[in-house]
C-alpha cells in the first residue's frame, strides 16, 4: 500500500496518483514483496468463550468481544505490533514485521502482560519468536495475511497450553528477552506437529530496567581510556561546580550503559547521588519520560500511587529541597511536567523548565549529582529541548548529565551540544581484537563452559560486546549448531537496515547477495548518491582502489554481520535473480575470469545454473593447485563435484581423480614446509 502525503488516503502499490484526492504519489523504490523476517508472533485466547457463547444471545456475545478486541488492539499497537486476525474469540498480533524496531521480543512480552492487566477476562497468552515469510505489501486490515511460518504454528499450540490468566513463551523468546525479563520455566510442552516437547516459560513481569544488565556478569575490557575521561570531568564537575553535558555515541550494544555503569559506581563511592532514566519507544507516559522517571527516584514516587499520593510526595519533596515561598508552584510546575499533576496550567514552557531547573539545582546543591538519560536517541524533542536547557542554565552546583545515544540523534538533532559552554561527546569504537577474544573467554568461563571458536566469534562479533555475550551464550547453550546468528543480534541489526529510507534499503539488501565486497553495476538501481547516503550511514565504505578498475568503484560492508542479516531478509527467488544478475555482471567486468573463479562458481551455484558452476568451480581448483594451494583446489573440486550431476559420469570422474590429487597434495605441503619432504620438484609433486 502507499500512502498519499496529501490526504493520507492508501492506494494500491505501484500507483501513479491517489485515488481520492488524484495527487500525484511520491516515486519510490519497488519494494519487495516477500522478505524473510525474525518475527515474534503474540495469540490470545478467552478462556471458555466458545460454551459461554452457545447460552448467550448474539448481541451479548458482540457486546462482550467489542471491547475485549478494542482492549488487545490497543496494548499490542502501543508496543508497536501489529494485530494480524481474529479468529472466534483469538487475536494473533505480531511484533517485527513488516518493520523490525531491534527488541520486539521484549515488546511482544509486555504486550502480553498488559493484556492481562486491561482485562477482566481469563485469557491464555503465548509469545513465540522465529524466522517467517512477511508479505510486506499484506493489509491485515483488510485481512490479508501477514506472516507465514512454523513460528506462528507454534505459537498457536503454547497458547493452547498457557496457564490461565498467564503468558507463555518459547525458548527464542526467552532467551532474547532474559535479561529485562522475569521468569519461571515450566514443563515442556508436548504440541501437535513437534516431534521433541517444546520449552516453556512463563512470563513473570519486566525487572528493574533503569541501568538493567549493564554490569550483570560481563567485565569491561578496552574502554580505560573513555573511563578516565569521565573520571577527570566528573572531578572538574565538582571542584569547580561547573555542570556538564557527556553524550556517548555509539550503535547498539557498543557498551554505552556498560561503561555508564562502571563510571557511576565510582562516583556513588566517592559519596555522589546517581539517578537513572530511559527514553522508551513506547509506554511513555509523558513527553519527558526519563526525566520524569529520574524525579519519581528522587522524591520516592512510584506508578501505582494514587494522584493524590503521589502529588503530596511531590510536594514534601521539593518543600524540603527549595525551602522557598515559591516551593509549592514548583512543585505543580513539577506535576505537570511529569504527567501527575491533577488541574492547572503554566503560562508558558520555559516556566516548566525553570521549576525543573530549580529542583535540579537544589539538588545538585545538597549532594554532588549524576543524572544518566539512557537512549535519548529515541525521546521526544522536547525532552532533548529541557536537556538542553538544563545544560545551558544550571549554574554553580556539581551536575553531571550523562546521556547515551545511537549515532541516528544527529541525524534528527544535527546541532545537539553545540553552542553549549560546556560540552563532551564520546564516541565509543568496537573493542579491538584481543579484547574481544578475552572477553569471550572470560564469558565462558562465567558460564562454566569451555572456550570455543574463539577467534571465530571474535570476528563474528566485529567489536560489539553485546554480540560477543549473545555468541558465547548461544554457543555455552548449545544453540549455535545451525551456525545462525542469535535471534538477539539478528533483531539489532535488522531493525538499523528497516529504518532506512527505501531506495537505501533496497540497494543494501541488494549488496548483500554479492558479499562483503561488491561494485555498483552489480547491483543494478544503485544510483551514487544512494551509495553516498549509505556510506554517510556508516554501513558501507568506499574502497580507495578497486579490483576492477576505476570505471567500477569498489565498496566494503562496513560490518559483515550487516550483510549477513541483509542477506537473510531476502526470500530465495529474490536471492537468485540477483546471484545470476552478478554473475553476468562479473563476466562481463573482467577481462579473465580466472582470478574470479570462485566467486562465479559461488554465484551460478546460487542462481541455480550448476552447469555454469561447476565449469567455473573446476577452473578455480585448476588455478588453486597450480599455485600449490591444494587445500583450497580440493574445496574447489569438492564443490564442482557437488554441482556436477550424477548422469555426467565422465566428468565427475575427471573432476574427482584431480580432487584426490588436491587432497593428498595438501597433506604433504606441511611437510615440505618444514624441511622434511625433500626439495620441491616437480618428481616429488603427486600426480
Amino acid at each position: 500500500m502507499q500512502t498519499c502525503p496529501s490526504c493520507g488516503h492508501e492506494n494500491a502499490a505501484g500507483a501513479r496518483f491517489c485515488n481520492a484526492c488524484a495527487a500525484p504519489l511520491p516515486a519510490s523504490a519497488p519494494a519487495l514483496i516477500e522478505e524473510r523476517k525474525i518475527v515474534t508472533v503474540l495469540f490470545v485466547d478467552v478462556v471458555g468463550f466458545t460454551a459461554r457463547s452457545e447460552q448467550l444471545d448474539p448481541e451479548d456475545v458482540r457486546a462482550i468481544q467489542t471491547p475485549y478486541f478494542a482492549r488487545v488492539r490497543a496494548a499490542v499497537e502501543s508496543f508497536g505490533g501489529t494485530v494480524e486476525k481474529y479468529i472466534g474469540d483469538a487475536v494473533m498480533a505480531v511484533f517485527g514485521a513488516p518493520v523490525a524496531h531491534g527488541d520486539d521480543p521484549e515488546r511482544a512480552v509486555r504486550a502480553a502482560l498488559a493484556i492481562l492487566e486491561r482485562l477482566d477476562l481469563d485469557v491464555r497468552i503465548a509469545v513465540n519468536t522465529g524466522e517467517a515469510l512477511v508479505s510486506v505489501s499484506a493489509n491485515p486490515a483488510q485481512g490479508e495475511g501477514l506472516v507465514a511460518g512454523d513460528v506462528v504454528n507454534t505459537a498457536a499450540r503454547l497458547q493452547s497450553a498457557a496457564p490461565v490468566n498467564g503468558v507463555l513463551v518459547g525458548a527464542e523468546t526467552y532467551h532474547a528477552t532474559r535479561t529485562a525479563m522475569a521468569y519461571e520455566p515450566l514443563e515442556p510442552v508436548l504440541a501437535k506437529g513437534k516431534q521433541e516437547p517444546v520449552p516453556v516459560w512463563r512470563a513473570l513481569g519486566p525487572r528493574a530496567d533503569l541501568g538493567a544488565g549493564a554490569s550483570a556478569g560481563a567485565p569491561m575490557l578496552g574502554r580505560t581510556s573513555e573511563l578516565e575521561t569521565l573520571l577527570g570531568i566528573w572531578e572538574r564537575v565538582v571542584c569547580d561546580k561547573r555542570p556538564q553535558l557527556v553524550t556517548l555515541f555509539g550503535p547498539a550494544g557498543i557498551g554505552k550503559s556498560r561503561l555508564s555503569s562502571e563510571f557511576t559506581t565510582a562516583v556513588q563511592k566517592a559519596d555522589g547521588r546517581v539517578v537513572w532514566g530511559r527514553s522508551l519507544p513506547y509506554g511513555e507516559m509523558t513527553p519527558y519520560g526519563s526525566f520524569a522517571a529520574q524525579i519519581k527516584q528522587m522524591v520516592g514516587m512510584f506508578d501505582t500511587d494514587e494522584t493524590d499520593v503521589a502529588c503530596a510526595k511531590l510536594e514534601r519533596a521539593v518543600e524540603a529541597a527549595l525551602r522557598a515561598g515559591d516551593a509549592r508552584d514548583v512543585a505543580a510546575h513539577l506535576a505537570m511536567l511529569i504527567g501527575v499533576g491533577r488541574e492547572g496550567t503554566a503560562g508558558d514552557r520555559q516556566t516548566l523548565f525553570y521549576s525543573a531547573r530549580r529542583y535540579v539545582e537544589a539538588m545538585a546543591i545538597e549532594q554532588p549529582t549524576v543524572l544518566v538519560f539512557e537512549d535519548i536517541h529515541l525521546a521526544a524533542s522536547s525532552m532533548l529541548d529541557l536537556l538542553e536547557m538544563l545544560a545551558s542554565r544550571v549554574r554553580d552546583v556539581p551536575l553531571l548529565l550523562l546521556t547515551q545515544a545511537r549515532p541516528e540523534l544527529l541525524s534528527v538533532r544535527p546541532a545537539w551540544g553545540g553552542g553549549l559552554p560546556a560540552y563532551s561527546a564520546l564516541q565509543l569504537e568496537p573493542l579491538a581484537a584481543e579484547h574481544t577474544a578475552e572477553l569471550a573467554r572470560r564469558l565462558f568461563k562465567t558460564a562454566g563452559a569451555q572456550a570455543q571458536r574463539i577467534a571465530e566469534l571474535a570476528e563474528t562479533a566485529e567489536g560489539n560486546p553485546l554480540f560477543v555475550e549473545e555468541l558465547v551464550a548461544a554457543l555455552a547453550e548449545g544453540r549455535a549448531e545451525s551456525g545462525q546468528l542469535p535471534t538477539s543480534i539478528r533483531n539489532i541489526v535488522a531493525a538499523r537496515i528497516d529504518a532506512l529510507p527505501t531506495p537505501e534499503r533496497d540497494a543494501l539488501l541488494d549488496a548483500s547477495v554479492a558479499g562483503k565486497v561488491f561494485w555498483p553495476g552489480a547491483i543494478g538501481a544503485a544510483t551514487g548518491e544512494t551509495l553516498d547516503a549509505l556510506e554517510g550511514r556508516d554501513l558501507i565504505r568506499r574502497d580507495p582502489v578497486s579490483r576492477l578498475g576505476s570505471q567500477h568503484p569498489q565498496f566494503t560492508f562496513k560490518h559483515q554481520l550487516i550483510r549477513e542479516v541483509a542477506y537473510a531478509t531476502l526470500p530465495r527467488a529474490r536471492r537468485r535473480e540477483r546471484h545470476e544478475a552478478i554473475a553476468v555482471f562479473l563476466e562481463e567486468a573482467v577481462a579473465e575470469t580466472g582470478d574470479v573463479a570462485p566467486a562465479l562458481g559461488h554465484h551460478w551455484y546460487e542462481a541455480g545454473d550448476l552447469e555454469r558452476a561447476s565449469r567455473y568451480y573446476v577452473a578455480a581448483g585448476d588455478v588453486a593447485s597450480r599455485g600449490w594451494a591444494k587445500e583450497q583446489a580440493a574445496l574447489y573440486y569438492q564443490q564442482a563435484l557437488g554441482a556436477i550431476p550424477e548422469s555426467d559420469r565422465e566428468l565427475r570422474r575427471e573432476v574427482a581423480k584431480r580432487y584426490a590429487v588436491a587432497a593428498q597434495g595438501a597433506l604433504h605441503v606441511p611437510e615440505m614446509l618444514a624441511g622434511r619432504g625433500g626439495p620441491r620438484t616437480t618428481e616429488n609433486r603427486p600426480e
